[in-house]
């Protein structure tokens, strides 16, 4: 592992300040189009008891428990006996963030190459899957947990809930307006009452611009959890090594057939998480001095996945009837 002298600081700073002001501006630009939905429906009255169910949501979100998220992938804990470097790479980040309780670590039995973490700042954990477990060295799964780790301390799962909360809200408003617009519809045919198009239009397009800025409020949270990483670790190469192998595992077979070394495009907007080649662009310009990105430092040596759950996942993911996909 690198020494966190090798990360350029006025680079990593910057990336830092400009996150944190993008997350800012797009929770305020949330909570301030939910206002403008309030004050379209209800007048003055609307805005305000908008703004004061928005505050009271800030303070008092609520949180599912990180055990009951768990089950529903049908993850396994996983023991200190049964991958104990797993372990010792999640503690050490821990203390490193200066998180009050060490994330607990869960196995789920797919071939997805994935790790998510769940819960609050205070009670947590970091979900791993088969495949990642397996594709991963040492030096590129401490990246990654360095990555899930940042989320926590960052408290992203917070910040982002906050902005489901307020994505959702926005659509039922959305929902109610449009089912009073067709109510009056009749009276409006007649001409008996009169309808201002702009507000319509704000209230049917409403759920689609809030969902934008959800989603770019997640790539944002996703460069800072990639930025906290690297001074947690120390080490711009090894998450940034995970993230290509990670993407060149995303494609399925007829698109590894038929386009080797290509995905199909998904639109920027549309995107939870930013471009690789952009989060690797990103991650590398932290460095003070370049090497290969591949090179392992002496930390390449397995961990006992094998020992630990036997042989590979090998089942495609699919749907499941809870809506998770694994």
């Amino acid at each position: 592992m690198k020494s966190p002298e090798t990360i350029n600081s006025t680079i990593w700073l910057r990336h830092a300040w400009r996150n944190y002001f993008q997350s800012l501006i797009l929770l305020f630009i949330m909570v301030a189009f939910l206002a403008l939905l309030g004050w379209i429906l209800w007048g003055s009255d609307g805005l305000f008891i908008l703004i004061t169910m928005g505050m009271v949501g800030m303070l008092f979100s609520p949180s599912v428990s990180p055990r009951l998220i768990m089950r529903m992938y049908r993850a396994s804990e996983i023991s200190p006996q049964q991958m104990p470097e797993l372990y010792r790479i999640v503690s050490r980040l821990s203390q490193a963030a200066n998180l009050q309780n060490t994330p607990a670590i869960y196995y789920v039995p797919s071939s997805m190459l994935n790790a998510f973490a769940v819960g609050t700042y205070h009670q947590s954990a970091i979900a791993v899957t088969d495949g990642l477990l397996r594709a991963l060295n040492t030096r590129e799964l401490n990246g990654v947990m360095a990555h899930e780790i940042s989320h926590i301390r960052n408290r992203d799962l917070w910040v982002l809930g906050l902005a489901d909360l307020f994505s959702r809200s926005t659509s039922i408003l959305s929902l109610f307006g449009q089912f009073l617009l067709m109510i009056n519809l009749p009276l409006i045919l007649i001409g008996v009452s009169s309808i201002n198009w702009i507000a319509i239009f704000i209230l049917i397009f409403a759920p689609v611009l809030s969902s934008l800025i959800q989603l770019a409020l997640s790539r944002t949270r996703e460069f800072d959890a990639d930025l906290n990483a690297v001074s947690l670790t120390g080490d711009t190469k090894g998450l940034a090594s995970a993230l290509i192998k990670i993407e060149q595992a995303q494609g399925g077979l007829m698109e590894r057939i038929f386009l080797p070394g290509r995905r199909v495009a998904v639109p920027s907007l549309l995107r939870t998480h930013p471009e690789t080649e952009e989060r690797v662009a990103r991650l590398l310009s932290l460095e003070s001095k370049s090497d290969d990105i591949f090179k392992q430092d002496g930390l390449s040596s397995p961990y006992s996945i094998e020992h630990a759950f036997g042989k590979p996942v090998v089942r495609n993911p699919r749907w499941h009837v809870n809506g998770l996909w694994y």
